[in-house]
């Protein structure tokens, strides 16, 4: 008669994959070798979660994520199942702290706090308005109620002669209240925000910029502007910012006529470098969700989604200084 089939999901298919295994303790009778009693009578259990590193004919070998590799007799599986990666610690902040990062982008903004939330505006905005910089960032407790908050929001923007813009997690609770309000999705004003490992996102891109650097990189405290230019003046440019080891990347622009020709990469590679000279570890951006051509190169990179914001208006405003298009480039104007 042929064995029964083991009432897990276990197997070599597993092997460099995660899984959780329980297993049967052994240790017990005159041998040492009976499973021991467990608090109900039956057999005792015990759980292991870690990366199977091996499986024979008889055992498996589990490396959990501290201590020693365990080697498993297949005889005393219990149960099992591959489980997710774990997220890494990057991944795990929340998105107030993510979003926290970005404040010294802007250094010259005009503040003004409200709890959790920040209302922010650039007094003396250079061409294209950022919608970062010229938005209330409502993401955590506003410390009052959120109808409250709002209508503080309303009037920080209308001291400035200015329309409210409100920045907020996507399908939150913030945003719900928003919305119920009588506020209004702005068009092209749906933003991710994604992170990755510098080292990692350095290490995709190592052999895909040219030989010759054609990058200039001008520095002012903690923050990077890099320029690819030629004699018709600047085709390529992007920003970065170094928040303690958090390099962000924005304002990513190449010329029209000087799309797809790899430009961007350039620029990213020399912030990059510039970030990872200083200490940074992570790196981060925003990118409008519509814009194909930025998503897929930071696909590519292993620059995963962390969460979404969406930017709205006030009741009556229909719309803000910025068309929310994409525009120059691969950042965006967020």
């Amino acid at each position: 008669m042929p064995d029964a089939a083991p009432a897990h999901r276990l197997g070599p298919h597993v092997v460099g994959t995660r899984v959780v295994v329980r297993r049967i303790v052994r240790g017990g009778g005159a041998s040492g070798d009976e499973p021991e009693t467990g608090p109900t009578g039956g057999p005792a259990f015990t759980d292991l979660l870690g990366t199977c590193t091996a499986w024979g004919a008889e055992t498996c070998t589990i490396a959990p994520e501290r201590g020693e590799p365990v080697e498993i007799a297949l005889r005393d599986i219990v149960s099992g199942k591959p489980v997710p990666p774990r997220a890494s610690v990057r991944q795990r902040v929340s998105a107030r702290e993510a979003e926290g990062h970005s404040f010294s982008a802007f250094p010259d903004v005009e503040r003004r706090d409200l709890g959790d939330w920040v209302a922010r505006s650039d007094p003396m905005p250079v061409g294209r308005p950022f919608k970062r910089a010229n938005s209330c960032l409502a993401v955590g407790d506003p410390g009052v109620p959120v109808a409250e908050a709002l209508t503080r929001v309303e009037a920080f923007y209308a001291e400035r002669d200015r329309p409210a813009l409100l920045q907020v997690e996507a399908d939150g609770p913030v945003e719900a209240a928003a919305l119920a309000a009588g506020w209004g999705l702005l068009p092209h004003g749906e933003v991710e925000f994604r992170l990755g490992s510098l080292a990692a996102v350095r290490r995709r891109r190592r052999g895909l910029s040219p030989a010759v650097d054609r990058t200039h990189v001008e520095v002012t405290g903690e923050r990077a502007l890099a320029v690819v230019a030629t004699s018709a003046g600047r085709i390529a440019e992007g920003r970065a910012i170094l928040d303690g080891d958090w390099l962000g990347l924005h304002a990513l622009k190449v010329r029209l006529e000087h799309r797809r020709r790899g430009l961007a990469g350039e620029v990213m590679d020399a912030l990059l470098e510039w970030g990872a000279e200083r200490g940074a570890s992570t790196v981060w951006l925003h990118v409008e969700t519509d814009n194909e051509p930025a998503l897929a190169l930071y696909d590519g990179l292993g620059l995963l989604p962390h969460h979404l914001t969406r930017y709205l208006l006030p009741p009556g405003v229909a719309a803000w200084p910025d068309d929310g298009s994409t525009g120059g480039g691969p950042g965006g104007g967020t």
